[in-house]
């Protein structure tokens, strides 16, 4: 049998919805001697990154680890240990991945009562009470970033409706975390999840959670076994715990990279960095506006790190992203569902988000739409992200 070829991946600028690109210090982290999950120097590594992702989620939670997964494990390890067959659970869907805690909890054995907005639209505390209120739910969940439609959704004031209740509130902070504000304590989120592919810049392949007191004496106090014994946090608990019993072989080098992706964030400090994000979105969004490219989402709810921009008409918007990609590197990501065919979804997350990611996507863009027919002023979208950034 022949090898395989070479590895000679294309050196991308990914400025999609996600993965991000990866910081070079984090791709050298990843590098380093791999010891084994049960070693003294991992279980060194493994309480100091609990201590930086509690750094990053704003919490004193004792049960925040990184699940070995993707984002979408996080959804699935805190839907499945919070919910046993029966119960009732309310989700915010406004989105795809709205739609995917549905899916998840459905599967779960929960009855399922969807509160829904239009794509892009966010919702109001109102509209969770009523919901809360008729269905009486064990748990509420909902997006923070909704990565498919650039919606940033409000959640202090939703969290105490859920309290109110006497509900648990589950948050999915996939693409929120590390590009703005997430207060886990302040805000009484009792469970949380993410990943760390978008504002962490790390590759995918775990999954930050967080539970509070509240889930987990809910967790201990279940009636039946969590339905995934991969995922069942009164095992992880033991693992990441102080008697570090094994559970499963973590990845090693997996966690060197998230270790090293958290501690650069800190590094910076998180109030500069979501500094950082908002100034480059803004930037982004004057210079699409200066040549006629407007945003999707609620005005005044726009995630800074996802941009999700409507279509120019009479664009072939397919050819577009294919030649961002092969003619000048750059990643940028389609619409999903509703979105489909409407939208681009242009990140700017974690070592991404800088000037020079902002005016190469604009350039390039002003490029390929002159091609295609569409008037604008040259180099308009250039000038006034520079506007921006010289205020």
């Amino acid at each position: 049998m022949p090898a395989l070829p070479s590895l000679n991946p294309p050196i991308r600028t990914l400025l999609g919805p996600g993965p991000s690109d990866i910081h070079p210090r984090v791709l050298a982290a990843m590098a380093r001697p791999t010891v084994g999950h049960l070693d003294p120097y991992y279980l060194q590594v493994m309480d100091k990154l609990q201590g930086g992702l509690r750094e990053l989620f704003r919490t004193s939670n004792r049960m925040t680890f990184a699940v070995s997964g993707t984002g979408s494990a996080g959804m699935e390890a805190t839907v499945v240990n919070l919910i046993e067959p029966g119960d009732s659970m309310v989700i915010g869907v406004n989105g795809v991945f709205g739609g995917r805690m549905t899916d998840v909890a459905a599967r779960a054995g929960a009855k399922v009562t969807k509160v829904e907005r239009p794509w892009g639209e966010v919702f109001t505390p109102e509209e969770l009470r009523n919901a809360v209120d008729a269905a009486k739910p064990k748990v509420v969940g909902i997006v923070m970033a909704e990565t498919s439609t650039g919606a940033y959704q409000p959640i202090e004031e939703i969290a105490k409706i859920v309290h109110e209740a006497g509900a648990l509130l589950l948050v999915d902070a996939v693409t929120s975390l590390g590009g703005v504000p997430v207060e886990v304590d302040r805000w009484g989120i009792d469970a949380i999840y993410s990943g760390t592919q978008k504002c962490l810049s790390c590759p995918p392949g775990l999954a930050p959670v967080s539970f509070n007191q509240r889930a987990m004496d809910v967790i201990m106090a279940r009636k039946t076994k969590v339905q995934s014994w991969y995922l069942d946090v009164t095992m992880l608990a033991n693992y990441w715990g102080s008697d570090r019993v094994y559970h499963h072989t973590a990845p090693i080098n997996m966690s060197y990279g998230l270790y090293e992706a958290v501690s650069i964030i800190l590094e910076e400090g998180l109030d500069a960095c979501f500094a950082r994000h908002a100034l480059n979105h803004r930037a982004l969004k004057a210079g699409l506006a200066a040549i006629g490219i407007m945003y999707a989402a609620q005005e005044g709810h726009q995630l800074p790190m996802l941009n999700a921009v409507h279509i120019p008409p009479g664009i072939d918007e397919v050819k577009v992203r294919s030649d961002l990609l092969n003619r000048f590197g750059i990643e940028i990501g389609a619409g999903l569902g509703a979105f489909k065919g409407k939208v681009w979804r242009i990140g700017l997350m974690g070592y991404g988000a800088r000037p020079a990611n902002v005016y190469l996507v604009l350039s390039a863009l002003e490029q390929l739409l002159a091609e295609q027919g569409f008037k604008f002023t040259h180099g308009a979208s250039v000038a006034a992200a520079a506007d921006v950034y010289a205020s």
